[in-house]
């Protein structure tokens, strides 16, 4: 199965920054739409469909046939309502700018259901470019939620996002050929890794686990937190300890093993641990960071319930089980763990146990949901930390 990504970090990202600061500056934002002014008539009655946009390879693909989608196409033969489904979304920022304009100014995005990053949907909850949504249509996600990405804090109880699918960003590394184990994030300043560790480069995926590793709860952050890494990272850069930052082409140099060890995506070494077993994923004993990447429906979407019913149809623990066997990250779904284990293919079967799919009782302890950065912050911080990753 192919990589699935998460984020890209592209040059544009400062630009696209300091215009998010200017627009969710301080006090409330010239932006921000009311409540009242967010939904337009549902013509989900008489208009049986739902556009939505996505990230390329996260949802289930028929082997034989790269074009069927057999979740998206069970619902669609089980609803009537059909689905325009597009992997539109390559980079949170990248997507922002793309329907920002719409939304800021009151108008439809020609989308009734997004995907994006928990950092970037707390952007979306904020300047009131979300719709809430009806739980009383939707009773798998009111009953089969994972409790631990229940109520994050930028949206409490979850109201206006649903996680699609869920992740940890912690190290991984080449065992074999480092010949030891690593257990915590000091260990990437070992001499012996030197110019053989890389770092992500976006700020929202790089500072959480760097944070943890300093004994930080992310969940309370502080400005001064935030420095003392931007100040470590900076030694290491100038030692020569970090090799480069990277987006998801982290995985390429750890497989010809250019690098060592590095921080990653669970879900990413899942797939290179199919081809290469000497490569382990490690949640720090110091804790790692939990994301997801959430379901969201914009402002002034013509078709919001068929969307909330296409959410809740993915929180189904048979179909959100079908998913996981595919995308192999955290599932949102931990009722999907027995449909998998029951599973009468070994190979299926097996992935039940795996933590980084179904995270057991001991790593849930040492994972946490990073309070996200807020507009105060972001402009200064991502200046800071964007000079020092050379974006």
């Amino acid at each position: 199965m192919p990589l699935t990504p998460k984020n890209l970090s592209l040059p544009r990202r400062s630009l696209l920054l300091a215009l998010l600061g200017t627009v969710a500056g301080c006090g409330v934002p010239a932006a921000y739409v009311r409540p009242g002014e967010r939904a337009v008539a549902d013509l989900s009655a008489r208009q049986k469909r739902v556009a939505w946009a996505n990230w390329p390879l996260y949802i289930d693909v028929d082997d034989a046939d790269p074009n069927r989608r057999p979740t998206l196409d069970a619902f669609e033969k089980h609803t009537g309502i059909s689905v325009r489904y597009t992997e539109e979304i390559n980079d949170n920022d990248e997507f922002f700018g793309k329907i920002s304009p719409a939304l800021m100014n009151h108008q439809q995005t020609g989308r009734d259901l997004i995907v994006m990053s928990d950092w970037m949907c707390a952007r979306f909850v904020r300047l009131g470019w979300v719709q809430q949504m009806d739980r009383a249509r939707q009773p798998n996600v009111a009953e089969y939620l994972d409790p631990q990405l229940s109520s994050p804090a930028f949206d409490p109880g979850r109201r206006y996002t649903v996680p699609w699918q869920s992740g940890i960003t912690g190290i991984a590394y080449n065992h074999r050929r480092l010949g030891r184990e690593i257990r915590h994030v000091s260990d990437l300043w070992a001499k012996d890794l030197k110019g053989r560790v890389t770092l992500l480069s976006g700020l929202d995926e790089a500072f959480a686990l760097l944070m943890q590793g300093n004994g930080v709860d992310i969940t309370r952050w502080t400005a001064a937190d935030f420095h003392t890494v931007c100040d470590q990272v900076e030694k290491y850069v100038s030692d020569g300890q970090i090799r480069r930052f990277t987006g998801n082409d982290y995985t390429k140099d750890l497989v010809t093993g250019d690098v060592l060890a590095c921080q990653a995506y669970s879900g990413d070494v899942i797939q290179l641990q199919a081809d290469n077993p000497d490569i382990r994923f490690v949640v720090p004993e110091e804790g790692a960071e939990l994301w997801s990447d959430s379901l969201m429906i914009p402002d002034r979407a013509l078709h919001k319930r068929n969307a909330e019913r296409l959410v809740d149809y993915y929180y189904d623990p048979e179909t959100a089980a079908e998913l996981a066997a595919w995308v192999n990250y955290v599932c949102p779904v931990p009722a999907a763990r027995e449909v998998l284990a029951s599973s009468k293919d070994k190979d299926t079967a097996a992935l039940a146990e795996n933590p980084l799919i179904f995270p057991d009782a001991t790593m849930r302890r040492r994972l946490a949901i990073a309070r996200d950065i807020t507009s105060r912050e972001r402009v200064g911080f991502a200046r800071r930390w964007n000079a020092i990753v050379g974006l």
